[in-house]
């Protein structure tokens, strides 16, 4: 889009400057301050700085618009490592909490005849755990598509 804007501005630069070429080429005298031109021709040299100063604003805008990518390329890298951070600390809670069920299931079969009351519930914590970690990577593959 800016590219497009970009050579609009510099086609209806040209145009104006071919259409009036004879204005833009009398002569005038030109004072700086401290030295004076005669016979520059002034139109011509307005051109050529708002020539410039179109460039100018169009890479500038080129830069801006490449920081602004920049930045938002290292908060998704940030983001990204804060993902794989927390999955790393779920996954290690997780298996804390499911050796410290295992434990429990054990102590409770081992002290108890009802094996297969406390078997269902071991596949019932295992069932949990399996839709668990189904859920962790679903959205572990939603972020890796939404974040890039």
């Amino acid at each position: 889009m800016r590219t497009a804007v970009l050579i609009a501005l510099l086609v209806l630069l040209g145009l104006f400057a071919v259409l009036n070429t004879n204005a833009l080429m009398y002569p005038h005298t030109l004072s700086l301050g401290f030295v004076t031109y005669r016979g520059v021709p002034m139109g011509l040299v307005l051109l050529v700085l708002a020539t410039l100063m179109t460039l100018l604003f169009y890479f500038w805008a080129g830069l801006t618009g490449l920081r602004a990518q920049a930045d938002s390329a290292r908060l998704l890298r940030d983001m990204e490592a804060l993902r794989v951070s927390l999955d790393s600390q779920e996954g290690s809670r997780f298996a804390q909490l499911q050796e410290h069920l295992d434990r429990r299931l054990q102590a409770l079969e081992a002290g108890s005849g009802q094996s297969s009351e406390v078997a269902a519930l071991s596949a019932r914590v295992d069932a949990l755990g399996r839709d668990m970690n189904l859920q962790l990577a679903q959205l572990d593959d939603y972020l890796k598509t939404r974040l890039g």
